[in-house]
């Protein structure tokens, strides 16, 4: 049993209707509306913070890069990419270089990884040069696809259904039964998938584990703070912290003290300043000092005067 840390100051009516939500880790929070395309993004007190309304279905594949967040249309079959203020930086067009694009996944800030469909193969490529770096034979069933995700030579593949892990010689390497399969998450060497009310952790080539669920949920997402719920067109944060400590209590995992720890050393190793990942840093840091707004998420987390209680 976990308590909700607070109720977010997101009304009912914004949240009524949301076909999906996603958090980043300044605490803003991006509501999608499949009734209009309308993708809308609000920091942690409520205000809105900008929004876009598309003329055909778009899927956000992550909101943990803020400055670039990547959305594929395989109606439009074109990937965009969009600031922290929702504007539109770039637009990827696949209707001239390929053949159908079932699902694309953007890898980092210039590659992409391709199912085309119409040649049942895996294509990685440059977006910023227009290259083709590598193309691979991939055969697999498309239907009811939900997502795709590439990590370390292994293919991700999410249905409704099912998740599927493949090498890129299309050798299936784990299968597990899925119910309502949203979307990857991917934080460090962890692979999550989101499901319409509960995350899973997958255990390499063994299980998958219930890290976060809630029957009576409509939405669920987490960000490296917090997992974050919709129920009842209400918005609640859960301490990911003290959800941790109740967790490890019933299942000791000797393997969590040096998970933390490499994670805290790599969040310490300071990025190169002219590396796109330093100057992502210095932007953030930037958008922080800006917005303080944004950044209040760990206030909410730690005042806890207003406690409401909700069962997991």
């Amino acid at each position: 049993m976990f308590s909700a840390q607070k109720a977010l100051p997101l009304d009912t009516l914004k949240l009524k209707e949301a076909k999906d939500m996603l958090a980043d880790d300044y605490g803003s929070l991006y509501i999608y509306k499949n009734k209009d395309f309308s993708f809308t993004k609000y920091d942690s007190l409520g205000k809105q913070i900008g929004k876009m309304m598309f003329t055909v279905p778009f899927k956000v594949q992550t909101v943990q890069n803020p400055l670039s967040v990547p959305l594929f249309s395989e109606n439009a079959q074109e990937m965009k990419f969009v600031d922290q203020n929702l504007n539109e930086i770039q637009k990827v067009d696949f209707k001239q270089k390929f053949g159908f694009i079932k699902m694309a996944y953007a890898e980092d800030l210039q590659q992409l990884w391709l199912l085309d469909d119409s040649t049942k193969r895996l294509i990685q490529y440059n977006f910023r040069n227009e290259n083709t770096i590598n193309s691979y034979p991939f055969d697999a069933s498309f239907d009811d696809l939900m997502d795709l995700l590439v990590y370390e030579n292994k293919v991700y593949i999410l249905t409704r259904k099912h998740i599927r892990v493949y090498t890129l010689k299309f050798e299936k390497i784990f299968e597990a039964p899925v119910e309502n399969g949203k979307r990857f998450r991917r934080e460090n060497e962890s692979i999550l998938v989101i499901t319409n009310n509960s995350i899973l952790k997958y255990v390499p080539e063994k299980e998958m584990v219930k890290v976060f669920g809630d029957s009576d949920a409509q939405i669920v997402d987490k960000n490296t703070l917090a997992y974050f719920e919709i129920k009842a067109n209400k918005l609640y944060l859960y301490n990911l912290e003290k959800h941790k400590e109740a967790k490890l209590q019933t299942e000791p995992d000797p393997k969590q003290k040096d998970t933390e720890q490499n994670v805290e050393k790599s969040a310490e190793k300071p990025s190169e300043p002219d590396t796109p990942e330093g100057k992502l840093e210095k932007k953030t840091q930037e958008i922080e000092s800006k917005n303080p707004a944004e950044s209040s998420l760990q206030k909410l987390i730690e005042d806890s005067s207003e406690v409401q209680s909700a069962g997991v």
